[in-house]
Formats: structure tokens, sequence, C-alpha cells
């Protein structure tokens, strides 16, 4: 399914029940994700919630349409806007949102600003609320790896077309160098409604200095996690701790 924003046409997915029977949980992927990449993390989080499950590429990525280049380094904030605009063009009323890496950076960047409909909490995989050196050095290997391997065959599996945008638009803002001064700890006090955290113990993007900083900047209860044997992607990663995780914070903090 295709919807309409200002970023251009999204590619997008539904599970579960509708907005007007439950709360929806909407899924933001990573800097190189997209529908397809969530694979069945929020088919089976819908059924093991009875929430609906929103999941959208962003432009650039998967099925939507291209993103021009390069990406602004306010592109997160940018994203948090047109986030408000699929959750309206969907008819979302109240919603927990689950974003991964960029994704959850951009689902804490739309909670502390302008939240476009009734937000009842955070799920939060891998964040970035400031620029590490270890996520610079991760990606500018990563990009070496693009030119020189299959990855970007891989890659084109899920993002077809998009494939060079996706990881041009992605790799080249975070390796700006204007980009080493983004930061979006002061976001974070604003945010109304509970967090949960997981970071893994092995990520090679960031470190748990990511979720300290939240939690020091928090005026609401953050419940952490750190896992062990874990990357970047703790759903698919730890799908046997993170799933559960998910499923218990969303029943204490659903909307009835």
């Amino acid at each position: 399914m295709k919807l309409v924003t200002t970023a251009g046409r999204l590619d997008y997915a539904w599970h579960g029940p509708d907005p007007a029977r439950a709360p929806t949980l909407v899924f933001l992927h990573e800097g190189l994700g997209c529908v397809e990449l969530w694979r069945d993390v929020p088919r089976v989080l819908a059924a093991q919630t009875g929430c609906g499950a929103l999941v959208y590429s962003r432009a650039g990525y998967g099925a939507s349409d291209p993103a021009p280049l390069p990406w602004r380094v306010r592109f997160m904030h940018d994203e948090a806007v047109v986030l408000g605009e699929v959750l309206r063009g969907t008819g979302v009323r109240d919603a927990i949102l689950i974003g991964h890496s960029d994704g959850a950076s951009i689902a804490l960047i739309h909670a502390g600003t302008a939240p476009a409909v009734t937000l009842a909490g955070l799920v939060l995989e891998a964040p970035h609320v400031f620029v590490e050196p270890l996520t610079v050095k991760s990606i500018a290997e990563v990009s070496i790896q693009y030119r020189t391997t299959d990855l970007r065959a891989r890659l084109a599996k899920y993002h077809g077309a998009n494939v060079d945008n996706a990881f041009g638009g992605w790799s080249g803002v975070w390796l700006d160098p204007a980009f080493i001064s983004w930061n979006i700890e002061d976001v974070v006090p604003a945010v109304a409604t509970p967090m949960l955290v997981l970071q893994g113990e092995d990520d090679e993007y960031g470190t748990w200095n990511q979720v300290a900083a939240i939690e020091r900047a928090a005026t609401v209860p953050v419940e952490a996690r750190r896992l062990p044997h874990c990357g970047h992607s703790p759903h698919r990663d730890r799908p046997d701790l993170v799933l559960p995780a998910i499923v218990e914070f969303v029943a204490r903090i659903r909307p009835r």
C-alpha cells in the first residue's frame, strides 16, 4: 500500500486491528531498513499484544519514492514531521512508537516536539542521541564493504532501485563532518510517555552511553535493558528477550 506525504509516496503495511478498535504499534526502521526488513516482527507483536501494527518505509527506502541527495544534517527532524503525516494519513489515534537505530531517534524527536496523535509509550532499540566515534568508524567500514563486496546486491533485494539512494543518503549524512555535532538530548526531557530502551552489549554502532544519556535527561520512567550476545539489531539478534519485553511493556502502558 502507498500513502502520499510531502516526502513522496511511502510504502506501508498494516497488521491486526484498525485504529478504531485498538492502539497501534508504529514501526520505524533503521538506517538501512524498510518494511520487509522488519520481517514478521510487526505481525507477531500485533498478534501477541492485540494492537494494530503499522510499518512503513521512509522516502528513499524499499518501495517508497526516492529521497533527494544529499540528506540534511537535520534529516531525522524532517522525518519526525513526516511521521506525523503518516500517523494522521493512516488514521492512527493512539500509538506506541517502536523505533530501531535512526528510527528510534526519529521516535524520540517526534515524541519530544509535536506528537501528531496520542502517544502511550516508546520502544527504542539501539537509539542514537549523539554521535559516537564508534558509529562513524563502523559506517565508514560498511561503506567500503558496499563498494567492494556483495553488500549492495544483498541490500538491493529489499530496496530495489532505491538501493543507492538508501545507502548513499544514510552513509553520506552520518559521515558528513557537519554531522559530528548532531545531538538530540535536548528533546528527551519533553517526552511525556514511558520508554523501554533496548541496547545490545555487542552493538557495533553504539554503546550504553546512549542509554545513559536518555536516562539522565528523561522526566518519565525509563526501563533500560542491556542485552547480552546482541549486536545492533535487538529484535533480530535476541527475539527471545526482545519480543517478550515489548509485549510486557505494551501490556503495562497501552490505553484501554
